[in-house]
């Protein structure tokens, strides 16, 4: 009886996820925003300034750069590369695409001062930067990652639903890469739990307090920003796009969030371990470094993803349907993300597996706190643990 009424946790989990999560699961079959209309705007043509904070970003910059100068927008697009401290020549690399492109009036590369106490790199970087578009008087920022490769209509289709639907940040979760293995295993799982997380119906809805974004591509009005607090209510924040997110729901923005093809990473992860080092790099933090929400976080990965085949090697025919079913609803939840990605089927299978790679990534970011090494991002330490 005792072991029925464990295995019923992971079925009654899942038959939440799937019916009352926001509907996180389901990605439509065309999620791009599609050849949107730009609306009639009285008066000048609009202005999007990109910015993008790169450290040591010389191999994938010129891309990014490219794709931006290269829109094909109605409007203007000035992008401006805030150079953090890089010692790879990524400004170079940069100014050398606008040249090549003849358009080296549109770039503006700039350093920022040394790092202040109490910001983190990145969001102190974009703080420049917004500093600096300010003067352009943009009616969009782009915040954009140095990794992010631009279709051509990407800062159109951005624009027009910020329009169209009157949004003050609008955010693309960016396809990422899935050329090795390794990727293909754990990275639409990363796309995945995010959603879990940040269901973008409820980011949308007003009538949530949820707030999420993705860092690699967010379109923000400046107005909405300014009421905010601006980057300096965010500034000791390592996840800065969530964080950002919070800050502008809170002052009242309307928000949006979705999965899009218009816009790439072009960073690559070669093995399991850089995956995990990527996930360790912030996960901690994401739990306000709290030792109970860690526990709880483990028990619930074990009880929602690790059970079910457990369950179902028991031997015990109820325990083992049961498990079927959990593991059955898992798979179903889990497969159209791996249909976004263009990845088999069969990885649903593997979800419970790929669950304890992330728990062990989780527990590995908080023992990383714990020894003052956390949030290593380009040999800057972000995560420090303060000793008393």
């Amino acid at each position: 009886m005792t072991l029925t009424l464990l295995a019923a946790v992971p079925v009654f989990i899942w038959v939440y996820l799937l019916a009352a999560r926001g509907g996180f699961w389901r990605v439509p079959s065309r999620p791009d925003p599609g050849p949107w209309a730009l609306p009639a705007t009285p008066g000048a043509a609009l202005r999007v300034v990109a910015v993008i904070p790169a450290r040591d970003e010389a191999p994938v910059i010129g891309d990014a750069v490219r794709s931006l100068l290269q829109q094909d927008f109605p409007g203007s697009v000035h992008v401006i590369v805030v150079d953090d401290g890089s010692s790879d020549g990524t400004a170079g690399a940069a100014a050398d695409v606008a040249a090549g492109l003849g358009q080296s009036a549109a770039l503006t590369i700039v350093a920022p001062a040394p790092l202040p106490p109490g910001w983190s790199g990145k969001v102190w970087a974009m703080s420049r930067g917004a500093a600096l578009a300010g003067t352009r008087d943009p009616d969009y920022l782009l915040f954009t990652d140095a990794d992010i490769r631009h279709a051509p209509g990407n800062v159109a289709a951005l624009v027009a639903r910020a329009e169209a639907e009157r949004r003050d940040l609008v955010s693309y979760m960016v396809t990422l890469s899935t050329a090795t293995r390794a990727e293909r295993c754990l990275i639409p799982a990363f796309v995945f739990f995010f959603f879990k997380l940040y269901p973008p119906d409820w980011i949308a809805s007003s009538r949530s307090s949820v707030a999420g974004a993705a860092g690699g591509c967010m379109l923000v009005r400046p107005a909405a920003l300014a009421r905010a607090g601006g980057l300096a209510a965010i500034r000791a924040e390592i996840i800065d796009d969530c964080a950002l997110a919070r800050a502008l729901k809170r002052s009242g923005a309307s928000l949006w969030l979705g999965l899009t093809r218009t816009a790439s990473s072009t960073r690559g992860y070669g093995s399991s371990a850089e995956i995990g080092r990527m996930i360790s790099r912030t996960a901690f933090n994401q739990l306000g470094h709290s030792s109970l929400l860690l526990a709880a976080t483990l028990l619930g990965l074990f009880f929602t993803y690790l059970l079910p085949p457990l369950l179902v090697l028991s031997g015990r025919p109820v325990a083992s349907v049961l498990g079927v079913a959990a593991w059955l609803m898992m798979s179903v939840a889990y497969a159209p993300m791996l249909r976004f990605y263009r990845v088999s089927p069969l990885w649903s299978l593997a979800l419970p597996g790929i669950a304890s790679f992330y728990a062990a990534a989780t527990l590995h970011s908080a023992l990383q706190y714990w020894r003052g090494a956390g949030g290593e991002w380009k040999g800057r330490i972000q995560d420090r643990r303060v000793s008393n």
